[in-house]
């Protein structure tokens, strides 16, 4: 398994209060991507899970949601899968799976064996109905099924005890119809897509931050910040909550404005606003899902330039990478172009460049932490090779960051 080279991605799944609850999981080897698919394929990568999962811990690559897999017919009547944490681990049975009663007994074992039964890419079949009786978790193809067969599904089965789950959903116009028509549950970037109607207004602790960043960034006089932060006691408050519950390695609680200003320093104090910032959204507050997006892609980016000869070129590229990343969702933020946010602030050349084009060095990896989000392994086979990154890099660099990102979202 060491020497095998391969891909992890993360889809998020969020309920109706727009929480994220887990992360389908996909693994595929390094040397296939770019290459057709064979028939052992799933269970091929059904392998590569079971000794991913097992050799670095659900845990280091889940946190405290759980983990959604497919499994073909081959994987699902394989003793690997009772290995796994049975209460964090969802088993996906891929639409290629045939109903027999041998199926419908081992997903019954399963399932009183204390597992999550899904059925993935499905319409309501009369054939099933047995096995609708051992399953947990239905999910619906929205872009591939009609919608008259989408509500047909969820009629047939809503007065189950099944959750309804609405994958691929992109825009907040399939986010609203999946809702309108009964989902519980939603796979997709849709909260990730901002849509730009008018200049959204933006509430005055939002507006301190910005001005805090962009203090920051010039590296202002400490009493001009301090100043910033006085200016709205409830920001100070929260800020200073914030920077408690987060591991930031220091060994004294931060117990005024002046210490955590001396303590962390600006480029620490940098990236606390930043998150904060996403912290501030509606009444989500840490568990935003932007801010858990923005955050893990702000450390892949901070580890993935560590590893990079450009890294070496100044002292704090790695925080820049670090606040590109994050930034790279702040339009997602305030619903407004990244054009105007980027304006208003007062960023490095090279920061600007991989925020509005993409461009450069942190312009490819952001690139890159991106279509790692979209599980699009070819086009991240394609990247490495320009950003002198390999597969090890990347996944050593992942298994930090979800670390990282997980002690994030259990502050209280």
């Amino acid at each position: 398994m060491a020497q095998e080279k391969f891909f992890l991605g993360r889809q998020p799944i969020l309920d109706r209060n727009q929480q994220i609850i887990g992360f389908e999981l996909l693994f595929r080897s390094a040397e296939s991507v770019n290459f057709a698919m064979i028939s052992d394929s799933f269970q091929a990568s059904a392998s590569v899970i079971i000794n991913a999962l097992t050799d670095f811990g659900t845990r280091e690559i889940l946190g405290r949601h759980k983990g959604f897999f497919n499994v073909d017919m081959e994987m699902l009547m394989s003793d690997s899968l009772e290995l796994l944490p049975r209460d964090q681990v969802v088993i996906e049975l891929l639409e290629t799976i045939n109903v027999c009663d041998e199926v419908i007994g081992r997903c019954r074992k399963l399932k009183e064996q204390g597992f999550t039964i899904a059925l993935d890419d499905h319409e309501y079949d009369p054939a099933f109905e047995t096995l609708y009786g051992v399953t947990d978790i239905v999910k619906v193809d929205i872009l591939q099924t009609p919608p008259e067969t989408i509500r047909e599904t969820l009629r047939q089965l809503k007065s189950r005890p099944i959750a309804l789950l609405a994958e691929k959903v992109e825009t907040a116009e399939q986010y609203a119809f999946c809702v309108a028509e009964g989902f519980d549950l939603f796979q997709g970037y849709y909260f990730a897509h901002p849509v730009i109607l008018k200049q959204k207004r933006v509430d005055i602790a939002q507006l301190t931050l910005t001005k805090l960043l962009e203090q920051v960034i010039r590296e202002a006089d400490l009493r001009e910040i301090e100043e910033t932060f006085k200016e709205n006691p409830n920001l100070t408050y929260n800020l200073l909550r914030l920077v408690n519950s987060v591991a930031i390695g220091l060994r004294e609680h931060i117990k005024t404005l002046r210490h955590a200003l001396m303590v962390l320093g600006l480029q620490q104090l940098k990236r606390w606003i930043v998150l904060a910032l996403y912290a501030s959204k509606g009444d989500q507050g840490v568990s935003n899902p932007l801010l858990e997006i923005a955050a893990a892609r702000g450390k892949l980016m901070e580890l993935l330039v560590k590893k990079q000869p450009a890294a070496h070129l100044t002292a704090d590229f790695s925080d820049r990478a670090f606040m590109t990343g994050i930034l790279s969702m702040v339009d997602c933020l305030f619903e407004v172009s990244m054009e105007e946010m980027v304006q208003q602030l007062n960023l490095d050349s090279d920061i600007r460049l991989a925020l509005l084009k993409r461009e450069g060095v942190l312009g490819a990896i952001l690139q890159l932490t991106e279509i790692i989000e979209q599980v699009d392994f070819r086009s991240a086979n394609e990247l490495m090779s320009r950003t002198n990154l390999t597969p090890d890099h990347l996944l050593e660099a992942q298994l930090e960051t979800f670390n990282w990102s997980s002690s994030l979202t259990d502050m209280v």
